[in-house]
């Protein structure tokens, strides 16, 4: 049987495949050098910070423009932006490190993640338009990444990049679920578990009061924050770069811009009407972080130090919904107690072509340093505690 088409009906055609919205949008990348790029470009900085989960505080428009006010060399900052359609999709701060063209991350030793910003939405495609306009085109250009997390943006670039490429295992970094103390204290062998509680106890009864700055309340608080560092630190060494005064200013400066945005949290411990100990702690997407704090001596004869920050640090990070507790970088004994999960950061070189001379230098050179430090730690190990003691810790 056939069947007859209704007089005046058209023929189906087959609808046209739509096509792909990758056709119709529009990709751009610049780099801007000018040294106040970072400030030309806060707001869009921002706004793709919120659009990225793997961001840390310390890719956050106020810790990298602080940073480089107080630490910058003139002529030296990189930055590499990706648009999708005007809107910023990918950026990658990034500095030259002399003159022949060898870039690295900002921040130098003062952070404990180095990462790039990716859009969620559009995070593999951005990835490689911010691959292909990394300005490694010459046999001497390179780019070295420190203190990379396993999970960063910035593995992704590491993906769609052509050229020579390096990874090396970079510091150790530890990490606890934010969960209730008590809850905490599970993972502790049973007496450990039990000196724990006593020890927390004490802190409950010995009527401290813990108050959150706020942004005006930050430059008083990150004073009492250092001169209570230098404090603790008089006997034993303190890092030298916290005693300057450029890292006084990034602290204040970042701290306050953090602080009134919610991406970190600085704490002032009260006892009998003193400011006994003060705690920093960077409020990111995947983790908060302990980054820097401060205690008077004499309270560590009375209470137990890490007991105090860490409750607060955890209630903080739990407040805000974050998944987990980074101790940051450093095998500190204060931290093992804790059982912590323990994650090594990595290094990235990148160089142009395969064969890359100056990224294959420095590779090398990575790879003598490692050796020299492990050489150091497993056959020498009373040198590196005369070399430890005679050296600022």
């Amino acid at each position: 049987m056939r069947l007859r088409q209704k007089a005046g009906a058209e023929p189906r055609v087959p609808a046209q495949p739509a096509r792909e919205a990758a056709d119709r949008e529009q990709w751009t990348s610049q780099v801007l050098r000018d040294d106040d790029a970072l400030d030309l470009v806060t707001e869009d900085w921002d706004d793709l910070y919120r659009r990225c989960a793997t961001a840390t505080a310390f890719q956050a428009a106020p810790w990298l423009a602080s940073w480089w006010r107080q630490y910058g060399r003139p002529g030296a900052l990189v930055l590499v932006l990706v648009r999708r359609d005007g809107r910023l999709v990918g950026a990658a701060a990034l500095r030259r490190r002399g003159p022949f063209g060898g870039l690295t991350n900002l921040g130098a030793g003062l952070v404990d993640f180095t990462d790039v910003l990716l859009d969620d939405a559009c995070a593999d495609r951005a990835a490689a338009e911010l691959a292909a306009a990394l300005p490694l085109r010459l046999p001497w250009h390179s780019l070295e990444l420190r203190e990379v997390h396993p999970e960063a943006s910035v593995q992704r670039v590491w993906a769609h990049w052509r050229g020579r490429r390096h990874r090396f295992a970079d510091s150790l970094c530890q990490y606890l679920p934010a969960v209730p103390m008590e809850e905490l204290l599970k993972r502790l062998p049973g007496k450990t578990a039990q000196r724990s509680r006593v020890k927390l106890r004490r802190i409950a009864q010995a009527g401290i009061l813990v108050h959150s700055a706020t942004p005006e309340e930050v430059p008083a608080t990150v004073g009492e924050l250092l001169r209570l560092h230098f404090l603790q630190w008089q006997d034993r060494g303190v890092t030298p770069e916290h005693r300057s005064e450029r890292f006084a200013r990034h602290l204040t400066e970042s701290t306050t811009a953090l602080v009134a945005t919610r991406r970190a949290a600085i704490h002032r411990f009260e006892l009998d009407g003193e400011v006994v100990a003060v705690n920093l702690v960077l409020l990111c997407n995947p983790f908060g972080g302990l980054y820097l704090y401060g205690a008077h001596p004499e309270l560590r004869e009375r209470l137990d130090i890490a007991g105090l920050l860490f409750g607060a640090a955890l209630d903080e990070v739990r407040a805000a919904e974050i998944p987990q507790l980074s101790l940051l970088r450093g095998q500190e004994p204060y931290k093992q107690r804790w059982r912590p999960d323990a994650l090594p950061n990595q290094r990235l070189v990148l160089g142009p072509g395969r064969l890359a001379p100056w990224a294959a230098a420095r590779a090398l050179r990575v790879r003598a340093r490692i050796a020299a430090v492990h050489l150091l730690r497993t056959r020498l190990p009373k040198l590196k505690e005369a070399l430890a003691r005679r050296l600022p810790g």
